[in-house]
C-alpha cells in the first residue's frame, strides 16, 4: 500500500465511522508516512480534473471569489514557482500575514509543495509584536496586502534587512507584486521534495502569561493530525463548511484549510466588517451551508433572532474556545434541531477531545478523546486522576501532536516530561469518559483549602444579562487565605455600581456552592493578548498589590459589604 493509500484509508475510515464513536477510537490507527507530502501526493490527486468548488469567498458588497479543486491546485503551483524564483527554498522561513482572501490559500498549499515553513500572523501585529515574529522566526519572506503592508513601513529599516517583502494588492515601491504568480508555469516540480517531518508550520502563541512561544509543526502534523479535526466536525465530501475565524491563529488552519479539504469538502467564507444575525442567517440559507464552527459569542448573538424563520439546511453545529450557556445549546435545537458540540484542542495539537457526532452530550462537558488520542489526567505527582491535568501519552504519540517549541529546548523538556505531554489544563472525567474543562493548571487555585476553577465560575458569571465578559482571579484574604475576585465587563445598559453587583453576587449564590462564591467584583476592562485572550497574570499581580481590609478603587464592591 502506497502512503498515498494509507493516508486515503485512515480519511475513509474515519468518515464511514463518523457516528460510530466506539468503533472510531478503536480501530482508528494514524497511517504511518515517511515521505508523504500532503501538497503534492494528495491534494494533487485529488483535484486532478476535479471542478468541484474547494474555496468560496463572499463579501458583505455581494462580491464572490472560488476556485475549484482544479483551480487551486495549479495556482498553488505558480505560486510556488513564483517563490522558486524569488530564491525560496526548502526550509525558509514565510510569514503569511493575510485576510481571508484567496492567496492564503493559494500561498499555504504552494509553501508545502516547496517545503517554506510558514509562520501564519494576525493582520491586528504591528509595532514590536511584529518585529520579535520576524526576528524569532527567521524570517525570509512576507506575503501580506495594504493593510500589513503599511504596518511593515512603521518598522525600522533594519529589521527588514534581507527579506523579500510581496505584496497582494497591486504595485507597491519595494515590494515584489504578487500578480507576477499568473506569468508563472502552472505545473510544478518541487527542487527538493519535502519530507513527512520537516517543519512546515511555526505558529506564536497567544502569551497569556509569557512572551509566545512559538509551536512548531510538521508536513504531516497538522495536515495529516487534522483527521482527528475533521472526525469532530462531522465533514463529509461535497460539504459546504464554513468556520467563522480570523486567519494568523490555530484554529484557521484547523478548520478553514486541512480539516475541510481533508474531507473534500468547500470552504466557504463569508467577509463582513460588523455582525449582523439577520445577514449571517441569510447567508448560511442562500449558500447552503451545512456545517457551521462559530465562537460562542456568535452563537450568543445568533439567538437574538427568530433562528425558526429561517429555513437552514445545517446538518451540523460546531463551538470552539469555550463552554456554551446551556440555554444557548436548547435555543438553538428547539429552533433547527441540531445540538451544538464542542471540543478542546490547542495549537500544539489538532482537535483532541470533542462531542462527536450522533454522540450524547453532557452539560458542561466538552466530550471524549477523539480518535488516535490516548489522554490520561495527571496530578500533580503524575499519578493518574479522576481530575488534573489533560496530558497525551507518548508511548502512543499522535501524528497530530507538535514538533516541539522551536529553540527551546528547556520548555520542550518542561511539556515532555515523564513519558507525557503535558498540556497545562486542567479536567475532570466521569464515569463514561466524558471530560469537563476546569481550566488553565496556572489559573486554579485555593480558597479556604478548596480547589477553585475560575473557569467554572466564569461560566456562571455571563449567564448573568449584565455580565458581557468575566475573569475570576485568586485575591489575598487574611482569614481564607484567598477568596474569588471577578474582573467584569458590563454588558451595556449596565452600571458599575453597588446595585449591579449586589445582583450579580445574588445571582452566584443561586449557581454555585457556597465554598466557591464569588466575593469580589470589579467592574474594568480585562488586558488582552493579541489573539483576545485575557491575560489573568495581569489581574493576579493587581491582587497582590491590593490594600489589605480594603477596596482598591470605586468600582470594586465586596460581598460581605452589600449583604
Amino acid at each position: 500500500m502506497t502512503e498515498l493509500e494509507r493516508f486515503l484509508a485512515a480519511r475513509d475510515q474515519l468518515q464511514a465511522l463518523s457516528a460510530d464513536y466506539n468503533r472510531a477510537v478503536s480501530e482508528f490507527k494514524w497511517p504511518e508516512l515517511a515521505s508523504f507530502n500532503w501538497a503534492l501526493d494528495y491534494f494533487d490527486h485529488i483535484a486532478r480534473d476535479n471542478h468541484a468548488p474547494a474555496l468560496r469567498i463572499l463579501e458583505e458588497s455581494g462580491a464572490e471569489a472560488s476556485l475549484t479543486y482544479a483551480q487551486l491546485a495549479e495556482r498553488s503551483n505558480r505560486v510556488a514557482n513564483f517563490l522558486v524564483a524569488q530564491g525560496a527554498k526548502k526550509g525558509d522561513r514565510m510569514l503569511l500575514m493575510l485576510g481571508n482572501e484567496v492567496p492564503l490559500w493559494e500561498a499555504m498549499l504552494a509553501s508545502i509543495k516547496l517545503g517554506v515553513v510558514v509562520i501564519p500572523a494576525t493582520t491586528l501585529l504591528s509595532g514590536a509584536d511584529l518585529q520579535d515574529r520576524l526576528e524569532r522566526g527567521r524570517v525570509a519572506f512576507v506575503l501580506t496586502n495594504p493593510a500589513g503592508a503599511a504596518k511593515f513601513d512603521e518598522l525600522p529599516a533594519a529589521s527588514l534587512a534581507g527579506i523579500r517583502r510581496i505584496h497582494v494588492g497591486g504595485a507597491r515601491a519595494g515590494w515584489l507584486d504578487y500578480r507576477d504568480v499568473d506569468a508563472q508555469a502552472a505545473a510544478f516540480a518541487a527542487p527538493v521534495r519535502p519530507l513527512a517531518g520537516d517543519p512546515l508550520l511555526e505558529y506564536f502563541t497567544s502569551g497569556t502569561t509569557s512572551k509566545p512561544k512559538l509551536v512548531q509543526h510538521t508536513q504531516t502534523s497538522y495536515p495529516v493530525g487534522h483527521l482527528s479535526t475533521m472526525y469532530w466536525l462531522g465533514l463529509k465530501k461535497g460539504d459546504v463548511h464554513w468556520t467563522i475565524s480570523s486567519p494568523g491563529w490555530a484554529k484557521h488552519a484547523w478548520s478553514c484549510v486541512f480539516a475541510p479539504l481533508n474531507a473534500q469538502a468547500c470552504i466557504f467564507i463569508y467577509n463582513y466588517t460588523r455582525f449582523n444575525g439577520p445577514a449571517i442567517l441569510e447567508v448560511l440559507v442562500k449558500n447552503a451551508v451545512q456545517t457551521l464552527c462559530a465562537p460562542p459569542t456568535v452563537w450568543r448573538m445568533l439567538i437574538q433572532e427568530n433562528l425558526k424563520a429561517w429555513p437552514v439546511r445545517l446538518r451540523e453545529l460546531i463551538s470552539a474556545g469555550e463552554p456554551l450557556n446551556p440555554e444557548v445549546i436548547e435555543q438553538v435545537r428547539a429552533a433547527w434541531g441540531i445540538t451544538i458540540r464542542d471540543g478542546f484542542g490547542q495549537t500544539e495539537t489538532t482537535a483532541m477531545i470533542g462531542n462527536s457526532p450522533g454522540q450524547a452530550l453532557k452539560p458542561g462537558s466538552m466530550g471524549r478523546p477523539l480518535p488516535g488520542y490516548h489522554v490520561a489526567l495527571l496530578d500533580p505527582d503524575g499519578a493518574p486522576a479522576e481530575e488534573g491535568e489533560i496530558c497525551i501519552d507518548l508511548s502512543r504519540r499522535p501524528v497530530s501532536l507538535m514538533n516541539g517549541y522551536a529553540g527551546d529546548d528547556a520548555k520542550n523538556a518542561e511539556v515532555m516530561r515523564d513519558g507525557y505531554y503535558h498540556t497545562g489544563d486542567v479536567g475532570s472525567r466521569d464515569a463514561e469518559g466524558y471530560i469537563t474543562y476546569v481550566g488553565r493548571a496556572d489559573d486554579v487555585f485555593k480558597a479556604s483549602g478548596y480547589r477553585i476553577s475560575p473557569f467554572e465560575l466564569e461560566s456562571a458569571l455571563i449567564e448573568h444579562p449584565a455580565v458581557a465578559e468575566a475573569a475570576v482571579v485568586p485575591s489575598p484574604d487574611p482569614v481564607r487565605g484567598f477568596v474569588p475576585k471577578a474582573y467584569v465587563v458590563l454588558a451595556a445598559g449596565h452600571a458599575p455600581d453597588a446595585a449591579t453587583a449586589a445582583g450579580i453576587f445574588r445571582f452566584m449564590r443561586e449557581r454555585v456552592s457556597g465554598y466557591k462564591l464569588v466575593r469580589r467584583i470589579e467592574f474594568s476592562d480585562l488586558p488582552k493578548t493579541i489573539s483576545g485572550k485575557i491575560r489573568r497574570v495581569e489581574l493576579r499581580g493587581q491582587e497582590k498589590g491590593r490594600p489589605e481590609g480594603a477596596v482598591r478603587n470605586e468600582r470594586e464592591f465586596l460581598e460581605e459589604s452589600l449583604k
